[in-house]
Formats: C-alpha cells, sequence, structure tokens
C-alpha cells in the first residue's frame, strides 16, 4: 500500500453551474482525469469541470482529507463560495 504525506482536497466549478468536491495525491493528474472523462467519476464526465474554483494542500492521511472532503460536501452552495473566496477558513476549522 503506498501511502503519500499530503493530499489535495478541491473543488471544482462544472459547465451545470455546479461544484464538485475530491481529493487526490496528485491534484494536476485527477483534474485532467475529471476534463477528459478517463477517471471514474460519474458527475463530472457528465458535468465537465471549466476550472478548479479552489485547493487545498492537506498533510496528513488520506483519512483527514477524507473528512475534510466530507465535511465540504454537506455546505450549502453559498458555504462553498465562501470557502472558495476566503480558503483560509477552512484551515482555520481543521488547523492543517
Amino acid at each position: 500500500m503506498t501511502t503519500h504525506p499530503y493530499y489535495f482536497v478541491y473543488i471544482l466549478y462544472c459547465n451545470n453551474n455546479s461544484y464538485y468536491t475530491g481529493y487526490t495525491h496528485d491534484l494536476e493528474k485527477r483534474y485532467a482525469s475529471h476534463v477528459n472523462g478517463t477517471g471514474k467519476c460519474k458527475y463530472t464526465q457528465s458535468f465537465k469541470p471549466v476550472h478548479i474554483a479552489q485547493s487545498w494542500k492537506i498533510t496528513g492521511d488520506k483519512a483527514c482529507a477524507m473528512r475534510i472532503e466530507r465535511y465540504i460536501k454537506k455546505l450549502s452552495r453559498a458555504e462553498k463560495e465562501i470557502l472558495i473566496a476566503e480558503p483560509y477558513k477552512l484551515e482555520d476549522i481543521f488547523l492543517f
């Protein structure tokens, strides 16, 4: 099993005016897979990403990145837009 020293949690802005949140250890490669439809994400196969709205480098294990991803996914659109505009607010909550 491969472990990584950090992960990225990211929010994509999609072509249907929605946000998609995910995590990965290689942001560029994962974004390309969303754009090209080569990943296993059915949502971004249907609604292509326009750009990365925001991302955070998470030092810690996969479980930490998953916990942050789950937190963001539960937020309202307005709350996500606040995090996008003011990314440090997430850092204040999770202290990473």
